[in-house]
């Protein structure tokens, strides 16, 4: 959503603004005495990600051939716990 703000407002309320347009893609039109005299846009690519596209970057990355074995290995060196419950 593209927002209307005053100089002023923009360099008193920098770290907002920035953290909306980070985080909500909002952009914003820099007024000065009125007069539009910029822009700001979100970072081309840096905006939010919905689940459906990290679910697909997931699904289409290569799998670490050696995860499956540090996972193994970490669960073989891990110390058994007693039950607490058990007599």
């Amino acid at each position: 959503m593209e927002h209307r703000i005053s100089a002023t407002d923009l360099a008193r309320n920098l770290g907002d603004v920035l953290g909306r347009i980070r985080y909500l893609n909002d952009s914003f039109v820099v007024e000065r005495n009125g007069e539009p005299v910029a822009r700001i846009l979100p970072f081309p690519g840096s905006g939010p990600v919905t689940v459906r596209e990290a679910l697909s970057a997931w699904g289409e990355s290569d799998p670490d051939p050696a995860f499956a074995h540090d996972l193994k290995r970490s669960r073989e060196e891990r110390p058994s716990v007693k039950d607490p419950w058990g007599s």
